[in-house]
């Protein structure tokens, strides 16, 4: 194949950040995606339907008139969360899932879960109104090495929360390990994962191996290559319970090349490219379309996007994008360390 026409994709995890940063890297998402489901560890976190909606609005605004990018709101939970705020924002169709951090696993989740029972009447009120939960599944024991901490998050707490709440839809985003891939796949209908692009690609080598490499440093972080093939075989298999979310997380090149860098992979302006290359790899490119604009759409109870993009195969490899910049910081993008020949051609022909 050497062009295709696919529903335009969707992105369920994107990091747009606020202010001058969203402003900066808005533009790429809005250029491809028609939905992304918006992460809310902000700083303050988005936490009940007011700040949701003003989030919405800033994003709103900053797209300007005429945009196809339909944001899709989260909000960040806490032991503290109000069960009649989670209930009106999500009849009002305002907020779509509510996002789980343990307290401490990643980038301004410190406001998140410490103690898990102080969340059941929220998750139980969820379950009645089928919204989804989406987590970041990764416990923060310090006893636990950093590479086992999604495996012992299944045993520990996922698996007992969805034994407590069994109605309740469950998306474990940014998945990483063969484990929990096994485990969405015998999951049942109500739970799901998202596998970004840049875990389909890299493995704990491309981080270490050689010299640190701070851009590819993520969490939860790249593991084994045994894993990295797990992630490739279920995004590529077509099956529902897996699609597209990219995490795409920006941060200024001098808080990744530091003595303490952040984590986050940009990938916002080339993910599709990089996941069509691994799914051509694969000889499976007749399974994108499902991957990137059919599986999640279905999970979260919406048609797929009315719209399509066009894709194309060039001889001649494309050139990494730029970073973006930010004032004066630059944001690097995701270097997928091989040529990449496939380009968008067509970003939204109507049908």
């Amino acid at each position: 194949m050497t062009r295709l026409s696919l529903a335009r994709p969707d992105d369920w995890h994107l990091h747009l950040r606020d202010g001058a940063m969203m402003g900066a890297v808005l533009p790429h998402s809005a250029a491809v995606f028609g939905r992304g489901l918006i992460m809310p560890n902000l700083v303050p976190p988005v936490v009940t339907a007011a700040d949701a909606a003003a989030y919405r609005d800033r994003i709103l605004a900053e797209l300007g008139p005429g945009a196809r990018f339909t944001p899709l709101m989260t909000l960040y939970l806490t032991e503290a969360t109000d069960l009649a705020d989670v209930a009106v924002a999500a009849a009002s169709g305002l907020v779509k899932a509510v996002k789980l951090y343990p307290a401490g696993a990643t980038t301004n989740s410190h406001a998140g879960v410490r103690d898990f029972d102080r969340i059941a009447p929220v998750l139980e009120r969820m379950a009645e109104l089928d919204l989804p939960l989406c987590v970041h599944g990764e416990v923060t024991d310090p006893a636990v090495d950093i590479f086992d901490r999604e495996a012992v998050f299944i045993e520990r707490i996922l698996e007992p929360l969805r034994r407590r709440h069994e109605g309740l839809r469950v998306v474990m985003e940014h998945v990483t390990t063969s484990d929990g891939v096994a485990y969405v796949r015998h999951g049942g209908p109500r739970i799901a994962a998202t596998i970004t692009a840049h875990h389909l690609i890299i493995n704990r080598n491309h981080i270490l191996a050689g010299g640190i490499r701070p851009h590819y440093y993520c969490l939860p972080v790249a593991k084994r290559e045994t894993h990295r093939r797990a992630l490739v075989d279920a995004a590529t298999s077509g099956e529902a319970s897996f699609f597209l979310g990219t995490d795409s997380a920006p941060h200024a090149d001098g808080a990744k090349i530091s003595a303490c860098g952040c984590a986050g992979c940009f990938t916002a302006p080339n993910a599709i490219e990089c996941v069509a290359a691994v799914f051509e790899a694969e000889g499976r490119l007749d399974a994108l379309e499902a991957f990137i604009s059919l599986n999640g759409a279905a999970f979260y109870g919406m048609a797929a996007n009315p719209d399509r993009i066009e894709l194309e195969r060039v001889e001649i490899a494309q050139p990494l994008p730029g970073p973006v910049m930010v004032g004066g910081d630059a944001v690097s993008v995701f270097d997928p360390g091989f040529a990449l020949h496939w380009r968008i051609v067509n970003k939204g022909v109507d049908l």
